[in-house]
C-alpha cells in the first residue's frame, strides 16, 4: 500500500513521477523563480498564477533539489517542503511520497479508550538519537504495556539539537532523526506491534532562525493579535484562508501520508482567532470528515483555558471535535508549591497554589469506592490492592525517562530544587550543549 496528500503548494510529483509541480504564495514578492541546485541549472522564471500564487511545472524527479529566489535576490526553502536535508537555511528536495511501500494494511487504530500513551524525543530516547533508533526499541515499549507512542515535535527546526517547539519547516521531519521514509517506517513499525503514534503539532508560531515566510509572505502573520513570539499567526485576518489551509494540510499530511494515529496540539491558548468556526474547529473538522471517517485518529489538545467546547460529543459519543486535552493544573500547582517559581505557565498558581491543588484534586476526580453491602456487592477496601497509577483522573501518560530505571542525568548538582527558571524565562530556549544531550539519552 502507497500514502500520498495531495497539497495545492509546494512541490508534487505527477502520477508517473515525471514532471514536478512547483507553487509558493508569495503575496508581498514582484517575481519568483525555481532554482535548480541539484542537478545545477538556471533559475526559472514562475508564473504568476494570482492572489499572490506563482507556480510552475517543469521536469524535475524526485531527489531533486531546489529553492525559490524572491526579487532576483534571496533563495529560500520551500515552506511546504517535504524534506530539506541540510538543515532549514539549505535547499528543499522534490520526494515521492508514493515510494515508500507500507506493511501495515489492515491498520485502522485503537479506540481512545485504551490509549496509554509514552512520550519521548526521538533525539534523546535512543543512544542513536534517530527514528530508526526509536523503531529499535518499540518492543521495550510494548513490553512496559505502553499502547500509544507520542512523538515530541519533529518539524524541521535549525541546527541540531531542540526540544522541536521551534520549528520552521512544518511538512518536513527533522533532517537530524532522519528522512521521511525512516520515520514512515518508524510508524509502520509500531503499528506492527499494535501501537499507536501520535505527534506533537506547533501551529501558534514559527520558530525565530530559518522563518523567511516575513520576507515575501508578510500576510503569514497579523498585528491583530500578538503572542510571546511577536505577531499572531494570521488566522482571522486578510490573507487568512491561505494560512488556515497551510495548518489544515499539514495535519492532513501527518494524519494520510505518514499514518499517523492523533495529533497533539501544542499550547492551542496562543493561538488568536476571532473567527467562527474558528482553525481549531475547523481543523477537527476537516479531520474527522477525512482520515478520521474511516479509522480511529485522535486529536488531543494543550489548552491552560480548559475550554470545554472543544470536547464536544456527538450523539453516538464520539468527539465531534478533540479526544481530551491535557490538565496540567495539579502539575503547576504543584510545581510552584515546591519550587517557589512563579513565571510564564506558573503565574496563574503563585497566589494560592495550595488552594489551587486541592481544587484539583477535588474537582477533578472523585472516587465513590464500592456499592453498599446490603446489595449483595463486595466491601473491604479492594483499592488497597490498586496500583498508584490506576487512580489518575484521565488516561495513563508516562514520559520518556519517566521508567523506574531510567536516568537523565547522574549529576547531584541539576537535582537541586532550582525549578526551570531559564526554560520558562527564555521562550523558545534550545538545549546548548552537545555533552548534555549525550547524557540525557537513554
Amino acid at each position: 500500500m502507497r500514502r500520498h496528500h495531495a497539497m495545492p503548494f509546494g512541490a508534487e510529483l505527477d502520477g508517473g513521477g515525471r514532471e514536478t509541480r512547483f507553487r509558493l504564495w508569495a503575496p508581498g514578492a514582484r517575481e519568483v523563480e525555481l532554482c535548480i541546485e541539484q542537478p545545477p541549472a538556471q533559475p526559472a522564471p514562475m508564473r504568476a498564477a494570482g492572489e499572490g500564487w506563482f507556480e510552475l511545472i517543469t521536469q524535475a524527479r524526485a531527489g531533486t533539489r531546489y529553492r525559490f529566489r524572491i526579487d532576483g535576490d534571496l533563495r529560500v526553502p520551500d515552506p511546504a517542503s517535504r524534506c530539506n536535508p541540510d538543515d532549514v537555511h539549505g535547499a528543499s528536495e522534490v520526494v515521492d511520497p508514493r515510494a515508500y511501500e507500507w506493511r501495515d494494511g489492515a491498520w485502522t487504530g485503537r479506540p481512545w479508550r485504551e490509549a496509554a500513551v509514552y512520550e519521548l524525543h526521538v533525539g534523546v530516547f535512543s543512544p542513536e538519537g534517530t527514528f530508526a533508533g526509536v523503531a529499535a526499541r518499540l518492543p521495550y515499549l510494548r513490553a512496559l504495556g505502553v499502547t500509544a507512542v507520542e512523538l515530541m515535535p519533529v518539524a524541521d527546526f535549525p541546527g541540531t539539537r531542540g526540544w522541536g517547539y521551534d520549528g520552521v519547516l512544518p511538512f518536513a521531519p527533522e533532517s537530524r532523526y532522519g528522512r521521511p521514509e525512516d520515520l514512515k517506517a518508524l510508524v509502520d513499525a509500531a503499528h506492527g506491534e499494535r501501537l499507536m503514534v501520535l505527534l506533537d503539532v506547533v501551529y501558534n508560531h514559527f520558530g525565530p532562525e530559518g522563518n523567511y515566510l516575513h520576507v515575501y509572505a508578510k500576510r503569514f502573520f497579523t498585528e491583530r493579535h500578538h503572542t510571546p513570539w511577536g505577531a499572531g499567526v494570521n488566522y482571522d485576518d486578510a490573507g487568512s484562508r491561505t494560512v488556515r489551509e497551510f495548518f489544515i494540510r499539514n495535519a492532513l499530511y501527518w494524519l494520510e501520508e505518514f499514518h499517523f494515529d492523533g495529533l497533539r496540539l501544542d499550547a492551542v491558548h496562543a493561538i488568536a482567532d476571532d473567527s467562527r468556526p474558528d482553525i481549531l474547529v475547523e481543523l477537527a473538522g476537516r479531520v474527522r470528515a477525512g482520515p478520521g471517517r474511516d479509522r480511529h485518529v485522535h486529536l488531543v489538545l494543550e489548552n491552560d483555558k480548559n475550554e470545554a467546547r472543544y470536547l464536544e460529543r456527538a450523539p453516538d459519543g464520539r468527539p465531534r471535535w478533540y479526544d481530551a486535552q491535557w490538565n496540567d493544573d495539579a502539575h503547576h500547582a504543584l510545581h510552584v508549591l515546591l519550587t517557589g517559581e512563579r513565571d510564564g505557565y506558573y503565574a496563574d498558581y503563585a497566589d494560592a497554589p495550595v488552594h489551587h491543588l486541592g481544587r484539583c484534586l477535588a474537582e477533578g476526580f472523585a472516587y465513590q469506592g464500592d456499592h453498599s453491602g446490603y446489595r449483595g456487592r463486595a466491601r473491604g477496601e479492594p483499592s488497597r490492592a490498586l496500583p498508584a497509577a490506576a487512580c489518575v483522573p484521565g488516561m495513563a501518560r508516562n514520559y520518556v525517562g519517566g521508567s523506574p530505571t531510567a536516568r537523565f542525568s547522574q549529576s547531584r548538582r541539576l537535582g537541586k530544587r532550582q525549578g526551570r527558571h531559564r526554560e520558562v524565562g527564555s521562550e523558545g530556549s534550545r538545549t546548548r550543549s552537545c555533552g548534555a544531550m549525550n547524557k540525557n539519552r537513554i
